[in-house]
């Protein structure tokens, strides 16, 4: 049995028949939650790998469930919901969710995703055990790759996982332009068409994060239809 961990929080019987038994075939660990409250109970408990989660609860909004784990854990959060309009995207998104998946999806593309979250999970182990040390710095702009942190100056940026590791992978290229592609390959592992549009609501969201108050400074610069760089101030 896969010791990796799935929390599934779906109120849809069918659908949440449909994820559980996928997981138990390619012998992923699971626990299932109907509502938000035992979704809550079930993560702060078990503490999961990953959570899959739907946005439309009979209890509580699953933003809400979003903004209340970002509290206290950076577990992957991928939302599976109904709701397809970029508002919705956007605000799931922007509340900490690391991915999401609109429903009806397919069951290779949701193994594909978690497939993705297992390999970034590994890989955080990996660069925690080798202790690395390094610091990026670009002017105001600092990342403590050690801490897994972000600053501004004397300020610690607020970021979601994704847009962490969005930071990383152009404080790690600066001065080169990373295509949509090589970008959605190395973020979720694929190049389908709705992780370039979730990247574009990432990229939105950590240029707001980066650039508030000091308009001045711009650190990443769009190529449209292309992609994006790190600028060198």
């Amino acid at each position: 049995m896969n010791k990796f961990q799935v929390l599934i929080v779906e109120d849809d019987p069918p659908i949440r028949n449909l994820i559980s038994t996928t997981l138990k075939t390619h012998d992923y660990k699971y626990l299932l939650a109907k509502n938000g409250e035992e979704a809550l109970l079930q993560a702060s408990t078990y503490s999961p790998d990953v959570v899959f989660l739907d946005l439309g609860l009979p209890d509580i909004d699953g933003v809400e469930i979003i903004k209340k784990i970002r509290e206290w854990s950076n577990m992957p959060i991928i939302v599976i919901s109904a709701r397809s309009e970029d508002e919705d995207k956007i605000e799931a998104l922007d509340s900490g969710a690391d991915d999401y998946l609109t429903k009806p999806f397919s069951v290779e593309e949701l193994l594909a995703r978690l497939r993705v979250m297992q390999r970034r999970i590994a890989l955080l182990k990996s660069d925690d055990e080798k202790g690395e040390k390094s610091v990026y710095t670009n002017g105001k702009l600092k990342i403590d790759y050690a801490a897994g942190c972000a600053y501004k100056g004397d300020e610690e940026l607020r970021l979601t996982p994704i847009e962490y590791k969005l930071l990383c992978l152009l404080a790690q290229n600066t001065g080169k332009v990373l295509t949509h592609k090589y970008i959605t390959q190395k973020i979720w592992g694929s190049a389908w068409d709705s992780n370039v549009a979730s990247l574009r609501v990432f990229m939105a969201t950590l240029r707001k994060k980066l650039e508030d108050g000091d308009e001045a400074v711009s650190y990443i610069q769009t190529h449209i239809g292309i992609g994006y760089r790190m600028i060198k101030n």
